[in-house]
C-alpha cells in the first residue's frame, strides 16, 4: 500500500529556506496580516474614552442602532444625510466641563466601557466579507468597489472603472482627471465607517467617478447589512448589464422596489457602444421588440420570431443587470478575476484565465502550456490552435463551465482532450471565486510543477489534501524532456531518490550528495505543482511582461519577463537605442558582457524583491539597475490588485515613430506625464542634430518641447493629435503623436 503523506501549504512552509525560489508572493499570505492590522485598529479610536462622563450618554444611541440602517440604506443617495448624525457628538464632548467638577472621577472611569457596547452594536450588523457593488451606469461604463469588511468598517478595497463591457479597465485608458483619483479616493475610504465613506471628499477633476465610488461602497455596505431593509429590494438608479458574449448591453432603471425603464444598446466586436446614429435596420428592428418585452416581462421576455438569438442576448445582459440592482445579490461568487490549471499531462496542460460576474463568465482566455508550463502560443499542436476561438465562444455562450461535460457536445472536435481540460480549468476557477470555499486547500487530480529554471517537471496526484503518487522527469541541456528509456544509469537512480525523498519528505526533502541543484530543483517543482493546485488566488497573472528601465538620450534597457504563480520561469534581457531596436553586439562592450550575467542572476533570485538585491555587473552599473527597475514593473503589470493603482509607472519612457525616425522622451512623475523631449534619428538610429532639422521639425520640436511647465499633465499627454500650420508640419507632428503613444504605452501600467 502506498504511503500517504498530507502535503499542506502554510506560511511556515512557503517561508522555509529552500535553495531554489518558493512561490510565497503567488499565494495571498497577506489575509492574515490585514486582519491583524484592523484588530489593531480599534486600539487607537479608543483613546478618545478620556472624557468620562460624556460617554455616559451612548446608551440612548444603543436604540436607534437596532433599526435604523435599513432605512438609511433604502435610498444609498441618502447615505450623505446619515454622516450628519456626527455632528451631534461634539455636544456630547461639549460637557468636560461637568466633568471636571465631578472629583468622583474613578466613578466616571469605571464607565467607558459602555462606550464599546454601542459601537459594537452598530458594527456587527454588518457581515465580514468581501462584497462587491457598482455606482450608477452610463454609456462608458461604471464606476465599481471590491471591498474587505471587518467590525463595520472597510479593511481593503479596489476600485473600478469599467469598460461598456463592465471589466474593469487600466488606468490610462480612462479620463485623465480620474488618474490621480484612484490612490487618493482609495486613501480616504480605507479604514472607514459606512458613514465615514460618504463624508469623505471627492477628487477634484473626478467629481463623478469620486461620487461613483462613494455609491459603490455605500451599496457594498447595503449588500453587508445582516439584515436587509424590509422595504427595498433595488438600489434606486440606473443599473447596466451585458451578456457573457458581449452582443448586447441593457440599462435597467429601479426605484426601491420595481423596474421603471429599460434601454437596450448592441455592442461592437471591440465591447463598445455602437453609434445610434450608425444602426441598421436590422438594429433598429431588434431594439424596437426588445425593449418594451423587457419592460413587461425582464427576463421571462419571448422572442420575437427572427431574434431568438438578439432577445437571449438582451435577455442576459437584463438579467445582469438586475442582478446588479439587487440588494440581496445572492450570487455564490465574487467578482473578480481568477486562474487555473486543468489536468496535466507529460505533455502540457492547459490554462484559464476567467473573469467572473454575478456568477457568470464574462471573459475567458484558454492558453496551452507545453510540458515546462509555459504557454506555446501558436506553437501548440495546430488542431489545438484552432480550437482555441470556438471553445472560447462556446464557454461564454454557455455563462459558465459545461457542468455535466460531454466530449462530442461541448468539445471542439480534434482537439477533445485539450477542450475537456479548459472546461476543467474554467471550473477551477469558478471554485476559487466561492464566497465559501469548498473544504480542502487543493483541488484533487494531477498536477505539474516545474522549477522556475526548466530543470525538473513533477506530476504530482492529489487526493484530499494528500500526495499520492509524484512522477519525477528530467530535462535535458536542450530544455526537452528526456524519456524514461533515454536515461542513463546514473539519472535513473537520480529519478528513483528524488521520488522516494518527494514522497516521504515532501519540499523538506534533504539534498543527494552530489546532486545539490537537482534536489534544490525537485523542491522548487513540487511547490510549483502544490501552489497551481491550490484553491487560492495568487497575487500575480502568470504570462509575460515586458517593461523598461528609464532612458535617456542613447536609449533605454527592456526586459521581458515570464511569470508563473509570481515567480520569474524566463527572462529576455536587452538594450535598445533610441529607435528602440535591439543594440545587440552593438551595444557597450560591458553591456554585452552584463547582460548574460544578470539574465542568470534574475533567474536564480527568482522573486521581484529577490531581483532587486542582485548585485549590479562592474562596468555597467547603469544598465544593471536599469534592468532591475524594469523588471520590477513588469511584476507591476502582473499585478492582479495594482497596490498603487495609476496610469503611469514615474520614471523617463521613450517612443518612436513606426518609421523609427522620431523619438519621444517622456517624463512621468506622481503617475502623469509631465514634460516631453523630441528627437528625430536617421537611418541608424542616431539623434540628427538641430542644424540638420527641417524648419518643420523645429516647430513641432518647440511646440511640443515649450508648451507644458512639466509640474501638471503635459498639453499632449493625453489623447494626443496631429497639429501643424501647414501639411508638412502636420506631416511630422502625425509621426511625433506615434512617438508619444508608444512611449505612454512602455509607461503604462
Amino acid at each position: 500500500m502506498k504511503k500517504l503523506i498530507t502535503l499542506t501549504i502554510s506560511a511556515a512552509l512557503l517561508l522555509s529556506p529552500i535553495a531554489y525560489t518558493i512561490n510565497a508572493p503567488a499565494l495571498n499570505l497577506k489575509v492574515d496580516a490585514v486582519s491583524a492590522a484592523s484588530e489593531e485598529a480599534p486600539a487607537a479610536t479608543a483613546k478618545p474614552a478620556a472624557t468620562p462622563k460624556a460617554t455616559a450618554k451612548p446608551k440612548p444611541t444603543a436604540k436607534p442602532t437596532a433599526k435604523p440602517t435599513p432605512k438609511a440604506t433604502a435610498k444609498p443617495v441618502a447615505t450623505p444625510k446619515a454622516t450628519v448624525k456626527p455632528a451631534t457628538t461634539p455636544k456630547a464632548t461639549a460637557k468636560p466641563a461637568a466633568t471636571a467638577k465631578a472629583t468622583a472621577t474613578p466613578k466616571a472611569t469605571a464607565k467607558p466601557a459602555a462606550t464599546a457596547k454601542p459601537v459594537t452594536v452598530k458594527e456587527s450588523v454588518y457581515q465580514d466579507g468581501v462584497y462587491v457593488a457598482y455606482g450608477n451606469a452610463y454609456s462608458k461604463g461604471t464606476e465599481g468597489a471590491k471591498i474587505a469588511i471587518k467590525d463595520g468598517k472597510i479593511i481593503s478595497i479596489e476600485l473600478l472603472r469599467t469598460s461598456p463591457k463592465i471589466i474593469d479597465r487600466d488606468a490610462r485608458n480612462n479620463y485623465s482627471g480620474i488618474w490621480p483619483a484612484y490612490s487618493l479616493m482609495k486613501d480616504r475610504l480605507l479604514g472607514k465607517t459606512r458613514d465615514g465613506a460618504a463624508a469623505v471628499d471627492a477628487v477634484s477633476g473626478a467629481t463623478r467617478s469620486s461620487t461613483g465610488w462613494k455609491l459603490a461602497v455605500d451599496r457594498a455596505f447595503e449588500r453587508a447589512l445582516q439584515v436587509k431593509p424590509a422595504d427595498a429590494t433595488y438600489f434606486e438608479g440606473d443599473h447596466m448589464g451585458v451578456d457573457p458574449e458581449g452582443k448586447y448591453a441593457v440599462f435597467a432603471s429601479y426605484d426601491a422596489n420595481k423596474l421603471t425603464a429599460v434601454k437596450v444598446y448592441p455592442l461592437n466586436s471591440a465591447g463598445d457602444f455602437v453609434d445610434e446614429k450608425t444602426y441598421t435596420a436590422e438594429q433598429k428592428a431588434a431594439i424596437a421588440a426588445i425593449t418594451p418585452a423587457l419592460l413587461a416581462n425582464g427576463t421571462a421576455a419571448q422572442p420575437t420570431a427572427g431574434l431568438e438569438a438578439d432577445f437571449k442576448a438582451a435577455v442576459n445582459a437584463f438579467w445582469d443587470a438586475e442582478q446588479n440592482a439587487i440588494i440581496n445579490n445572492t450570487s455564490a461568487y465574487v467578482d473578480g478575476f481568477y486562474s487555473s490549471y486543468g489536468t496535466a499531462r507529460s505533455v502540457g496542460v492547459e490554462r484559464a484565465d476567467v473573469v467572473i460576474r454575478n456568477g457568470k463568465l464574462v471573459d475567458v482566455k484558454l492558453f496551452r502550456l507545453g510540458n515546462n508550463l509555459i504557454d506555446r502560443g501558436a506553437t501548440a499542436y495546430a488542431e489545438v490552435v484552432k480550437a482555441n476561438a470556438p471553445m472560447t465562444a462556446k464557454l461564454l455562450a454557455n455563462g459558465s463551465y459545461f457542468a455535466n461535460y460531454e466530449e462530442k457536445v461541448d468539445g471542439i472536435s480534434g482537439a477533445t482532450e485539450s477542450s475537456h481540460g479548459w472546461n476543467q480549468a474554467v471550473e477551477r476557477a469558478f471554485e476559487k471565486a466561492l464566497k465559501v470555499p469548498t473544504a480542502g486547500q487543493y483541488f484533487d487530480g494531477k498536477f505539474a510543477g516545474v522549477d522556475n529554471q526548466s530543470n525538473i517537471l513533477l506530476l504530482v496526484d492529489i487526493v484530499s489534501d494528500q500526495v499520492t503518487a509524484v512522477k519525477v522527469s528530467l530535462f535535458g541541456a536542450d530544455k526537452k524532456l528526456i524519456a524514461d528509456d533515454k536515461l542513463t544509469p546514473e539519472q535513473k537512480t537520480l529519478v528513483e531518490q528524488l521520488t522516494a525523498g518527494l514522497t516521504e519528505k515532501g519540499v523538506q526533502l534533504a539534498d543527494i550528495t552530489g546532486q545539490e541543484a537537482l534536489s534544490a530543483a525537485a523542491r522548487a517543482a513540487l511547490t510549483d505543482a502544490l501552489t497551481n493546485a491550490s484553491k487560492l488566488q495568487g497575487t500575480y497573472k502568470d504570462g509575460t511582461f515586458t517593461a523598461f528601465g528609464d532612458a535617456y538620450d542613447k536609449g533605454t534597457n527592456r526586459a521581458d519577463v515570464t511569470l508563473r504563480n509570481g515567480v520569474i520561469v524566463n527572462v529576455s534581457l536587452s538594450r535598445v537605442g533610441m529607435n528602440l531596436v535591439d543594440l545587440g553586439k552593438a551595444a557597450y562592450a560591458e553591456v554585452q558582457k552584463a547582460i548574460p550575467q544578470l539574465t542568470t542572476n534574475f533567474l536564480a533570485a527568482g522573486t521581484r524583491d529577490a531581483v532587486q538585491k542582485v548585485d549590479a555587473i562592474s562596468g555597467a552599473t547603469s544598465s544593471s539597475n536599469a534592468l532591475k527597475s524594469a523588471v520590477d514593473r513588469a511584476y507591476g503589470k502582473a499585478e492582479l490588485v495594482e497596490a498603487n493603482k495609476a496610469a503611469y509607472f514615474d520614471g523617463t519612457f521613450i517612443g518612436a515613430s513606426n518609421d523609427k525616425t522620431v523619438n519621444v522622451m517622456v517624463t512621468v512623475e506622481y503617475g502623469v506625464p509631465v514634460k516631453m523631449l523630441v528627437y528625430y534619428l536617421d537611418n541608424n538610429g542616431k539623434v540628427r542634430a538641430l542644424n540638420q532639422l527641417t524648419p518643420a521639425e523645429l516647430a513641432v520640436k518647440s511646440e511640443i518641447e515649450s508648451t507644458s511647465l512639466g509640474n501638471s499633465l503635459h498639453k499632449y499627454g493625453y489623447r494626443a493629435a496631429a497639429f501643424g500650420n501647414n501639411d508638412a508640419e502636420k506631416a511630422v507632428s502625425a509621426k511625433i503623436v506615434e512617438a508619444i503613444k508608444f512611449a505612454l504605452e512602455t509607461a503604462g501600467k
